[in-house]
């Protein structure tokens, strides 16, 4: 039987993979483009205004490219802009945290035991807040401090941290997470769309009418992309974060977050400074290591007080129908006997089990009427939990599930 869920559902799996494939292809052209450009050598029989050329092999074939610090004296019949790769990532980005985190506001955007507010109010601080971000920063490059790249990329962590605290004040700690990283991945593609383009739209109409390009425009450009190649990795970490329970359950997760940043700052920092003199400076996988360390701590302290916000928020009025449903005693004791033993305060399933898997409770009535959707999903609908049907489920105890939830939407 199709329902709204599963449909809904199978829309937010499209909508996710879209964006999985284009930011891989966002991300490898970055990367490509910054190691290339780092690789590029001077050689004598370079064209007048050529900068450095490379030699590449791949595929069966040899390549060979060269880099034009301001522009050729012809400009090509064809040029490749590359420039949809970002703008579809950000696109099927905006619309998965639309389906996910507005839509589904109710249970996975607020988090009504830090900030008591309703769901639009929510929905519009996360729609600013990505937007405000872009302005500041953009002001920041456009003023004195973008002749003092470090100093800039100094201040632009400091914004980092300071929203990465404020999320946390509002949202639940997956949606902080997300919403981290939506806010860094908006500067990105807005440095593409507002800076980036359009500069080399300047370059390339000056060739055009005859004149000579100025190099200030190409000199900005890459300022942008230089930011966006550093911000990449902490981005990835923070969109992959909603798996993994230790980097977002915890009281100190804000600050996890923000240290992911220096990771991909020290990393990016090896790898370009590899492609430039062929070697790279190995003090930095230490400080990675350090790092990484340090948040692995961070993760484990004070886990359980996350644990007890949760138990101690009151259910919304969405929540409340699931837990007035007819078919809800009959849900909750097969969620208590099937799942409750993984997903509790304390689990009991083996002592290598330390915490509820992706931080989900399960072990009270207000936890289950909380996840209902996801028990729906996952356990109604499909058989995805319990993982390998190791509490051996019935169809039963499934069809009893899905009745319940389908009771609830009849309230």
């Amino acid at each position: 039987m199709f329902d709204a869920v599963i449909l809904w559902e199978w829309l937010a799996f499209s909508v996710r993979w879209l964006h999985v494939i284009t930011a891989m292809a966002w991300i490898g052209a970055s990367f490509y483009f910054i190691a290339l450009d780092l690789m590029l050598k001077p050689a004598d029989d370079m064209p007048d205004g050529a900068s450095g050329e490379e030699w590449e092999v791949h595929g069966g074939g040899f390549y060979h490219t060269t880099k034009y610090m301001v522009a050729p004296a012809r400009l090509p019949e064809h040029l490749t802009w590359h420039k949809w790769q970002s703008y579809s990532t950000w696109l099927s980005g905006a619309a998965l945290l639309m389906i996910i985190y507005w839509v589904g506001g109710e249970l996975y955007l607020i988090d009504t035991a830090k900030a008591d507010i309703a769901l639009w109010q929510g929905i519009v601080i996360s729609a600013l807040s990505l937007t405000i971000g872009w302005l500041l920063y953009d002001f920041m490059c456009k003023s004195a401090l973008g002749e003092s790249p470090t100093l800039l990329m100094v201040l632009l962590f400091v914004i980092l941290v300071i929203m990465s605290y404020g999320y946390n004040q509002v949202f639940t700690g997956r949606a902080a997470m997300l919403h981290l990283g939506a806010f860094t991945a908006t500067i990105m593609t807005a440095n593409v769309f507002f800076i980036i383009m359009p500069n080399q739209r300047i370059v390339v109409k000056d060739l055009q009418e005859g004149r000579t390009p100025d190099a200030k425009y190409g000199k900005i450009a890459k300022l942008r992309s230089t930011h966006n190649n550093y911000l990449t990795l902490p981005v990835i970490f923070l969109m992959l974060s909603n798996h993994y329970p230790l980097s977002f359950a915890t009281d100190h997760s804000w600050i996890i977050a923000s240290l992911i940043f220096l990771t991909g700052v020290t990393i990016r920092h090896y790898f370009n400074t590899m492609h430039k003199t062929g070697t790279g400076p190995h003090w930095t996988w230490a400080a990675t290591a350090l790092l990484m360390i340090i948040i692995a701590w961070l993760s484990t302290a004070n886990m359980w007080d996350s644990y007890d916000d949760a138990e101690a928020r009151a259910l919304t009025p969405y929540e409340e129908t699931f837990a007035a449903a007819d078919g809800f005693d009959d849900a909750h004791d097969i969620v208590m006997g099937r799942c409750s033993m993984c997903h509790s305060r304390e689990p009991s399933y083996s002592d290598s089990m330390l915490w509820a898997p992706r931080g989900v409770l399960l072990d009270t009535s207000a936890d289950i009427a909380r996840n209902a959707r996801a028990i729906y999903v996952q356990a109604g609908i499909s058989h995805a939990m319990p993982p390998a049907n190791i509490t051996y489920m019935s169809d039963e105890d499934r069809a009893a599930i899905r009745s319940w939830y389908r009771n609830a939407g009849q309230l």
